[in-house]
């Protein structure tokens, strides 16, 4: 008899474990299922700037769902959004609002979409680290070498105390979003610059011609100088507006007192979106997991109840 209850006594203590055990089983088994039966392919393409954080937003997300196929292109602002207004992508990267032109041809494709900001960037100019006779420009000395026709070939040429060696500059490819809004911050005008210079909507591409060169100039957003602080040297921009020189950072950015400071973008077809679970779910993780991943990039994110609206937009 004392036998028989020592055996029920144990049961009674051993059952409360057996229970958490296969509580945890199911909830791992729920896990791994869902994991395993999203699959598909996320078209992203556009821009090089905001690339760097959809990278990183894949990148986890295949960690979750290894089944999902995650391509990010990098054709430029201009050349993703002509492929979104086409339907061929369910993704556009984007440093720049779009144009109404590009939304009136979405319209007549009857593509809907939803624009979803998820940071702020300070696009930077950048010399060489050798460069020991420049730390701030002004946004007049800015448009005098980048204007359309700009005859600067010297640095002496923008100013009698730099040296009298060629300047040979740097930049982003006219599809560039990075292009678009720095000529209509520098020149007043969108797409207006001047066109003999070292082009490439690839960023690395610019990095590796400015870190080469001890002369050099150019611009890129700021995560990419984040990623290359030791081939580069950023400078301060002067707006001419009593602030004096101001050098990006992640201050002067999230504060808007650096002069070049602008907003990043993700625009979603609301088709694949609905109609794609993967898509969905990308959107989603992306949206969640966007502030902490932005900022890990080198970018400003933004605060969490607009990241949330964002959420809503969707829905």
């Amino acid at each position: 008899m004392k036998y028989k209850l020592t055996i029920k006594l144990f049961l009674v203590l051993l059952l409360p474990f057996l229970i958490i055990d296969c509580s945890s089983s199911n909830e791992f088994s729920n896990s791994e299922t869902l994991s395993n039966t999203l699959y598909g392919t996320i078209e992203i393409d556009g821009s090089s700037t905001v690339a760097l954080v959809s990278e990183a937003v894949a990148e986890e997300f295949k960690k979750l769902y290894p089944k999902a196929n995650v391509l990010v292109g990098i054709s430029g602002t201009g050349g993703g959004f002509k492929r979104f207004t086409l339907g061929e992508i369910d993704i556009s990267d984007a440093s720049r609002a779009i144009k109404n032109s590009e939304d009136i041809k979405a319209k007549n494709n009857n593509i809907d979409y939803s624009e979803l900001r998820i940071g702020m960037d300070g696009l930077s100019v950048m010399v060489n680290p050798n460069n020991d006779f420049v730390d701030c420009l002004t946004i007049s000395e800015l448009h005098v070498i980048w204007k359309p026709g700009s005859k600067i070939i010297k640095w002496n040429q923008i100013r009698s105390n730099f040296p009298d060696k060629k300047i040979r500059l740097y930049g982003p490819g006219t599809d560039s979003g990075t292009f678009a809004f720095f000529t209509d911050i520098v020149n007043d005008e969108e797409g207006a610059s001047r066109d003999d210079y070292t082009a490439s909507e690839d960023d690395n591409v610019l990095i590796r011609g400015i870190a080469g060169d001890n002369y050099s100039l150019g611009y890129f957003g700021y995560a990419y100088y984040v990623s290359s602080k030791d081939k580069l040297k950023i400078i301060g921009i002067d707006k001419e507006d009593g602030n004096g020189c101001i050098v990006p950072d992640l201050t002067t950015i999230d504060s808007g007192l650096y002069p070049i400071t602008r907003p990043l973008y993700i625009y979603v077809n609301k088709s694949s979106y609905m109609t794609k679970p993967v898509v969905k779910e990308f959107v989603r993780f992306f949206l969640q997991h966007a502030s902490k991943l932005t900022a890990e990039v080198g970018y400003v994110p933004l605060k969490a109840e607009e990241y949330k609206d964002n959420l809503g937009k969707l829905n």
